[in-house]
């Protein structure tokens, strides 16, 4: 098993998430750092802090040598693909090329709601979705594309500068639906997250996703696959993450809740060390 880390950066502080990355950043046990992507706090006070999750990716990327990060994942009505692909690009330069691009297809109708967000119906949603992750991919890795979906279009669009991964960053797609996001994870992913649920759980949704991948004659030996592991105590983490790898987790990525302190990333690094 190998091992990640999620810091959300709500309800902290810039300077506590830097901390704790760049002390991430030297214990070799860590192959990446992840933040969410959420205007406001989730599961908690929404009228607490809550960090922009890309600017904050930025930073932190600028403050790190070698840790592969991204978001956990973005939200996709948030930003337009085409905008979000010059993020990305920009991202992947600023990082030297560490930068995994999460993306979903959104949920939180609260936020939305409050934020005068448009968050479409369920299958517009996915519908978009689908669109955004190719429309992500050509931007990224063509000189110029055109695309005519229903609901993104492009007409000799350009991204420049390119990512420094070619074609592009991996494309990690975050859920378990068994019909539309594990579809999107065989057609269009480099990596898959289910962001929580029991070792039964995940089995049974990396089965239905190698169903999707023999429709779509896509090897699923090529999708990474990463859960979201939550503990009580660092001691846990070995016998937990371990039961994950025996149905075919390749990533566990640690919830680090707040406050955070490097003290926990250290502690957490001799456990599984």
């Amino acid at each position: 098993m190998r091992y990640g880390f999620k810091t959300a950066p709500q309800n902290t502080t810039f300077d506590d998430l830097l901390t704790c990355w760049q002390v991430a950043d030297d214990l070799e046990v860590f192959e990446s750092g992840w933040l969410f992507d959420h205007f406001e706090p989730i599961f908690s006070d929404r009228t607490g802090p809550c960090l922009e999750g890309w600017s904050t990716l930025a930073a932190l990327a600028q403050a790190t040598r070698r840790l592969r990060l991204g978001l956990m994942v973005t939200g996709n009505p948030y930003r337009h693909p085409s905008v979000l692909a010059n993020i990305a690009a920009t991202v992947d330069v600023i990082s030297d090329g560490r930068l995994e691009i999460g993306i979903g297809a959104g949920w939180n109708q609260d936020e939305a709601d409050a934020l005068g967000l448009e968050l479409p119906p369920l299958k517009e949603r996915f519908d978009r979705f689908d669109e955004a992750c190719q429309v992500l991919t050509l931007l990224l890795s063509q000189s110029t594309s055109d695309f005519a979906g229903e609901h993104y279009q492009l007409s000799g669009a350009s991204c420049e500068p390119k990512p420094v991964q070619r074609p592009h960053p991996p494309i990690v797609i975050g859920g378990s639906g068994p019909k539309r996001t594990l579809r999107a994870v065989a057609r269009y992913a480099d990596h898959w997250n289910q962001a929580g649920g029991s070792p039964s759980q995940f089995a049974e949704s990396l089965a239905i996703m190698h169903e999707h991948c023999a429709d779509a004659g896509r090897d699923p030996s090529e999708i990474m696959t990463s859960t979201q592991l939550r503990f009580d105590d660092p001691a846990q983490i070995p016998d937990l993450a371990g039961r994950f790898a025996d149905v075919g987790c390749d990533v566990a990525i640690l919830y680090i809740d707040t406050p955070h302190r490097p003290e926990t990333l250290e502690a957490i690094a001799a456990a599984i060390s």
